[in-house]
């Protein structure tokens, strides 16, 4: 009998759930997916109910059920942090503590409850509710889905009980915890308080400050100004990796804020940035410096945990593990063989390691080695899968038109002509990615040589800010061809060069430049996917995972000698990626996409009778 656990990750940010079987995750998604509210931190109510049926069951069929971190622990923390800084904190206190009292501290009896309302009647057996440590539920969902029989562990984040680095060692079923940094010194909350002082939103807009970074000027006045005042005022960097952040400026333990404003105004000579307003050269070096900083950290941290453990091989997972220029960074120092990150690493993946911390570390099983060659993330294709019956619907519910290929190959080959044509494809096929990034199921797609192709996607497609990278998603036989990466990247995490023999030489004055003249100059063969910086966030892709994707791309280079494609999440700012054929005819219909192909299904944009949101229900969008 398959013995099934359930994790969960919720009330922070990002919920999501994940059920594993004996042989492995059988399904794994976010519950924004299906709300449609994009960081959506309720409990996963919806993504549990999709679980349980895609296999058949109901909770009490359960195994065991495991919750991503431990309430009380958490609750510790904050009376503990809010007497040591007594009496500030009293406005946040006041908010946050009545909150823990009513609900919170009674998490076992929060949760069934709300497992009750996803059954929809009374759950007769109750099968054991675990809760792993938050930072162990991210060491699981980095070593045991990992290739390796034995790695080193280094988990980064904001912060989860107490903990907000460590740096662990696994070895077959076991996982052991060998150093611990704890709460408020925390390398993820020193970046989200630049976010939040360059005017970013606080736990989604890092990303946003690292694809803002390359913009700044390494070898301008401002940089080594701000990176000075940063380390000599901020914080303090040890050998190891270790951090002691200087707290007096710094608000987030007990403030509604990030940063003590006009500590940092003295500090750095410029106020935060207003959100929604403009990007001056100032913000872009400050981004540089601190991802100049995070870079130096987590390479000594890294380092750290191979004299540690002595293994050839890492995992990482917690949120910084998604700064994909500084895991490309680690990798170019090959301070370990081999590095494996969790795609979903952030919290949402926590609901993956608490499964598996139940599965490998309380019940005890063996673990399945895979030896280097494959992991068990299964692609990342994890969510609900497409069914042709999603598109009969949209012919029935919005009148859509569509063309029916019952040969795909002949599908990828028109596909790839109308890419080359330069126009812009909605892509949905099989089943919804699990983490932050499209992987070629749920994907808008364009052609990485056209040089207006960057611009295009952001202001008329996705409606976000001008100054975004997009990434490639090339054949993984090829990348070479195009890319200094010596190793796979199937993930989407990592950060490496253009081969500098398809670059262009910039112009003296190139680091001087207006931000947009800066991204507007062609800076290769692929200017749409090569930063402003000449680096690209690379997606390797392998046949054996994705061969419908594979085959559109190979079908593309076929017709235009690039093996090469823009991939770019399929949803619009402030709205989730999309989950369901309803949800792609929706957010094609409301950009300037041109074309959408769903399964075998082409849909032309001009084609499509005239759509109306307001009659269709739709949710509206917060600036993410």
């Amino acid at each position: 009998m398959n013995r099934f656990i359930l994790g969960i990750s919720a009330f922070y940010h990002d919920s999501a759930a994940a059920l594993l079987g004996e042989n492995g995750i059988i399904a794994a998604a976010h519950e924004e997916r299906f709300t449609r509210k994009k960081h959506d931190h309720r409990f996963p109510h919806q993504t549990i109910r999709y679980l349980l049926d895609e296999v058949g069951i109901t909770v009490s069929d359960l195994h065991a059920i495991s919750f991503y971190d431990k309430p009380y622990l958490k609750f510790e923390r904050l009376l503990e942090t809010y007497h040591a800084f007594a009496p500030r904190g009293v406005r946040s206190f006041l908010s946050a503590i009545p909150a823990w009292i009513k609900e919170k501290l009674f998490m076992r009896q929060m949760l069934w409850k709300e497992l009750q309302r996803v059954e929809g009647r009374r759950i007769k057996t109750k099968p054991p509710l675990l809760f792993p440590e938050h930072h162990l539920s991210h060491a699981a969902s980095a070593f045991y889905p990992s290739p390796f029989s034995e790695a080193a562990i280094l988990t980064i984040d904001g912060v989860g009980e107490w903990s907000t680095t460590t740096i662990g060692w696994g070895h077959g079923k076991n996982i052991r915890v060998l150093r611990e940094l704890r709460f408020p010194h925390s390398l993820g909350l020193l970046y989200s308080a630049f976010t939040y002082y360059c005017g970013f939103k606080v736990n989604s807009g890092e990303y946003k400050l690292m694809g803002l970074a390359p913009y700044g000027n390494p070898r301008g006045r401002n940089f080594y100004k701000y990176r000075e005042a940063l380390m000599e005022n901020l914080v303090d960097i040890r050998d190891d990796g270790s951090i002691l952040l200087n707290m007096d400026y710094f608000d987030f333990p007990i403030g509604l804020q990030m940063s003590r404003d006009h500590m940092w105004k003295d500090l750095f000579g410029i106020p935060r940035r207003t959100p929604e307003s403009e990007i001056t050269q100032p913000y872009m070096d400050m981004a540089l410096a601190i991802q100049d900083v995070t870079e130096q950290i987590v390479l000594r941290l890294a380092k750290t945990a191979q004299e540690l453990t002595e293994c050839p091989n890492l995992t990482m997972a917690g949120g910084v593990a998604l700064n994909c220029v500084a895991s490309g960074k680690l990798l170019k120092e090959k301070v370990f063989k081999r590095v494996w990150i969790q795609p979903a690493a952030g919290d949402a993946g926590g609901s993956i390691g608490a499964a598996y911390a139940a599965r490998h570390i309380w019940q005890g099983e063996n673990r399945t080695i895979r030896n280097g060659s494959s992991d068990g993330m299964k692609g990342a294709y994890l969510g609900p899968a497409f069914e042709h019956v999603d598109v009969r619907r949209l012919f029935t519910q919005f009148g859509a038109v569509a063309d029916y290929h019952d040969d795909f190959d002949i599908l990828c080959c028109k596909t790839a002509e109308l890419l080359a044509e330069g126009q812009v494809i909605g892509w949905f096929q099989g089943r919804m990615e699990m983490g932050p990034r499209a992987l070629g199921n749920r994907s808008i797609l364009g052609d990485p040589r056209n040089p207006n192709m960057q611009k295009r996607l952001n202001l008329k497609i996705k409606y976000r800010e001008g100054f975004r990278p997009f990434a490639p998603s090339v054949l993984a036989e090829c990348a070479a061809d195009y890319f200094d990466l010596e190793t796979s990247s199937p993930y989407m995490l990592i950060v490496a060069p253009v081969r500098k023999d398809i670059c262009r030489q910039p112009p003296d004055d190139y680091e001087t430049m207006d931000m947009y003249e800066r991204l507007y100059h062609v800076r290769s063969e692929i200017p749409a996917v090569t930063h402003v910086d000449y680096s690209a966030r690379i997606q390797t892709v392998h046949r054996e995972t994705n061969e419908r994707y594979w085959k559109l791309i190979k079908a593309f280079k076929a017709q235009t000698g690039c093996g090469v494609i823009v991939n770019t999440s399929f949803n619009i700012r402030g709205e989730p990626i999309v989950c369901t054929a309803k949800d792609a005819y929706r957010c094609f219909m409301r950009t300037e996409m041109d074309y959408l192909v769903i399964g075998d299904f082409l849909f032309r944009k001009s084609l499509q009778p005239p759509f109306n949101d307001c009659n269709q229900d739709m949710l509206p969008f917060e600036l993410d």
